[in-house]
């Protein structure tokens, strides 16, 4: 499956992915699991050339789980520093292909260091527009939930809103996703069949497309595979074929 093969009028604006699979990977060649963790960079590297490339908009990788903080401690550390290792490198990149990087998740909560050049990335990349990458880094959907919640919450108790004023756009502005469309496409990565806690509020009405490719096995053939399957999909939105049907006519 190539580029050339898909409908260029049905790309999707935003694509979001659950790299899985790294440590299975690592793991069956004897490995440790940052082994798997290194390897997978390829992998993201080809993800995002083909996305910017086919015209996906907004590229969303969950990159690190709140959850993934009670990983053995020697696993941890090596995701932080192969992180700060990583963004140094693709800054370049990223400028000379007019990506932006944006960052969603308790950002607040990664080490120093890492979150210094986080920043760093984001800012020097800010004025690109031919694709934002997005990077889940420490996220939990149901930490973003929770703290909509309380930013809300926070509002109506201060006086600054009322209890009628909550809708969903409302809620939507108060999710680290604020401005971002909602993705139409979710990638899972690994053969599981689970959401893992990712942008559970966003995904209402996404595609989910699964594959038993193992993250560092993942090319630009596989990405352009999945977007294939989305192409072939009718999205319906609650409604009927027939309603569809009647409003292009």
């Amino acid at each position: 499956m190539d580029i050339k093969d898909l409908d260029k009028t049905r790309i999707p604006h935003h694509v979001a992915v659950i790299m899985d699979g790294n440590g299975r990977w690592a793991k069956q060649k004897g490995k440790s699991r940052i082994f798997g963790h290194r390897n997978g960079v390829k992998a993201v590297r080809e993800t995002i050339e083909c996305a910017a490339e086919m015209g996906v908009k907004y590229l969303t990788l969950y990159a690190f789980s709140t959850e993934n903080w009670s990983r053995p401690k020697d696993e941890v550390v090596g995701l932080m520093e192969l992180l700060v290792v990583t963004i140094n490198k693709e800054i370049k990149t990223l400028m000379e292909n007019n990506i932006a990087l944006k960052a969603i998740g308790d950002l607040e909560s990664l080490p120093g260091r890492c979150h210094k050049e986080l920043k760093h990335a984001i800012e020097k990349t800010s004025k690109n527009t031919r694709m934002n990458l997005v990077l889940a880094l420490s996220y939990s959907s149901k930490w973003e939930i929770l703290n909509a919640v309380k930013t809300i919450a926070n509002k109506v108790e201060a006086g600054q809103l009322s209890s009628e004023d909550i809708d969903e756009k409302l809620f939507a502005q108060s999710l680290c996703t604020a401005g971002y469309p909602d993705p139409e496409l979710l990638i899972r990565t690994s053969g599981e069949h689970r959401i893992s806690n990712f942008l559970l509020w966003q995904i209402a009405y996404s595609e989910l497309y699964f594959t038993d490719k193992l993250w560092p096995d993942f090319r630009k053939t596989d990405f352009c595979a999945a977007i294939a399957d989305y192409q072939k999909r009718e999205r319906r939105f609650g409604k009927t074929s027939e309603q569809l049907s009647n409003v292009l006519q």
